[in-house]
């Protein structure tokens, strides 16, 4: 099976999470962390004091101890089959197929239709992976190699990327000029900028920047490098 990769803006998306055992908490708070509007979490035997205190004080969060019923589908964007039961899991994915609901079922992700890559977080940089669910240890494994690796090594590079964004987007407007403004990008992250950011050469990266920025934006690289070094 093929998935498409995506990343989603789950700040308007209702939510719905079966199961409070420690799969079913990671989920919670991974899912708490990005800020959904509203998160609907079930388990029939765990009390809700049994549970984290501040997952359970969030102000998207209403935990109910019971099962999922088939009322609680309605208007949900996502749901999470993540009890300690196949069958429920199993029937719970059966209800969202039959609704055209997104459903990820924990421990037979074949039965859903979207799988949740490992993924890990950095100074807003976001790397996933997935097997495809052939191997989930092995991309867990592949995961902490590349976190390893990256360290902060892209961060300033990003902190400057998303400063010149919008300036490159005024400078050069117009459906007309994407090409033009496609290749200035393409120019920018494929340039030496992010050793001589890394190596704090500052001299550097303003040569560059006036090498690769149009005219207009060069009286613009002391405040686009304000804090980077």
């Amino acid at each position: 099976m093929h998935y498409y990769p995506l990343f989603l803006d789950l700040s308007q998306a209702r939510i719905l999470l079966a199961g409070a055992g420690e799969v079913g908490r990671r989920k919670a708070g991974d899912l708490l962390a990005v800020g959904p509007k509203a998160l609907l979490w079930l388990d029939p035997a765990v009390p809700p004091q049994d549970l984290p205190a501040d997952l359970v004080a969030h102000p998207a969060l209403e935990y109910a101890q019971r099962e999922a019923r088939p009322r609680d589908l309605s208007g949900r964007a996502l749901v999470f089959a993540a009890t300690g039961s196949a069958e429920a899991n199993l029937r719970l994915a059966r209800q969202c197929r039959e609704q055209g609901i997104f459903c990820n079922v924990a421990d037979a992700p074949d039965e859903g239709n979207f799988m949740v890559p490992t993924h890990f977080y950095q100074d807003g940089f976001c790397l996933a992976l997935s097997t495809a669910g052939q191997s989930p240890a092995l991309a867990r494994q592949m995961r902490r190699e590349l976190q390893d690796w990256y360290q902060d090594r892209y961060s300033a590079m990003l902190t400057l990327l998303g400063r010149l964004r919008p300036l490159i987007l005024r400078q050069i407007p117009g459906k007309e000029n994407s090409g033009c403004r496609a290749e200035l990008f393409r120019n920018l992250a494929q340039s030496a900028l992010t050793e001589a950011l890394q190596d704090k050469d500052r001299a550097g990266t303003e040569r560059l920047l006036r090498d690769l920025l149009p005219e207009k934006l060069h009286k613009q690289i002391e405040d686009l490098l304000h804090d980077l070094y």
